[in-house]
């Protein structure tokens, strides 16, 4: 009778000690398993599929410390192209304008009310003039806050008997603001200023 109840603690010991095993070893396995989605979740979260002609791109996502000179030098460029790209009628000159406005201080508006006043836009109306710019250069320096700039473009103004070619230099300030769909940049020019817009070429059409 001993031995049989010897036999049965021996059997009772050998089924805790293997339920044990199970128990440790599905814990093991539940924490790499969690440990694994955790990190592949992470991994997923830095990478973007972009759907170019058909194709999937894989972008990856980045802190915005990296992307400021990028960012910056296109809030820039993307003003001056809202601001400086014409055509002759007046809704496309207001919407242009209006977007641009979005990106920069009471300096921009300032200059805007000025052109105005002075019946450049009408000018360009009434005159079927197109005018197309092309930014060159962006400088921004990073160093300093707000980020002081320089841009360096080409003006086209597009008459029906010649095309003007002019120089464009301007210069301001970049402050961070909020993101928003009108401000996808995060930036706002402040006292910008145009330090030189001067005739190139005449190209007789």
């Amino acid at each position: 009778m001993f031995k049989q109840m010897k036999n049965i603690d021996t059997a009772f010991r050998h089924i805790r000690s293997f339920t044990l095993i199970v128990i440790i070893g599905s814990v093991i396995l539940c924490c790499f398993a969690l440990y694994k989605s955790f990190r592949l979740v992470s991994e997923m979260q830095g990478k973007v599929y972009i759907l170019a002609n058909g194709k999937a791109l894989e972008a990856y996502a980045s802190e915005r410390n990296e992307n400021i000179p990028v960012e910056a030098r296109d809030h820039v460029k993307s003003f001056h192209q809202l601001f400086f790209t014409l055509d002759p009628d007046d809704k496309v000159i207001e919407a242009n304008v209006t977007k641009a406005l979005y990106l920069a201080d009471g300096s921009a508006k300032r200059e805007y009310d000025n052109l105005k006043e002075n019946g450049y836009y009408s000018n360009i109306i009434s005159g079927n003039i197109s005018q197309q710019i092309k930014v060159d250069s962006v400088i921004v320096n990073m160093d300093d806050y707000p980020y002081p700039f320089k841009c360096f473009a080409t003006q086209s103004i597009i008459r029906t008997t010649s095309i003007v070619s002019r120089s464009l230099i301007t210069e301001g300030y970049l402050r961070n603001v909020s993101r928003s769909d009108n401000n996808p940049h995060g930036f706002l020019i402040e006292r910008w200023a145009t330090i030189e817009n001067k005739d190139l070429k005449i190209q007789n059409r």
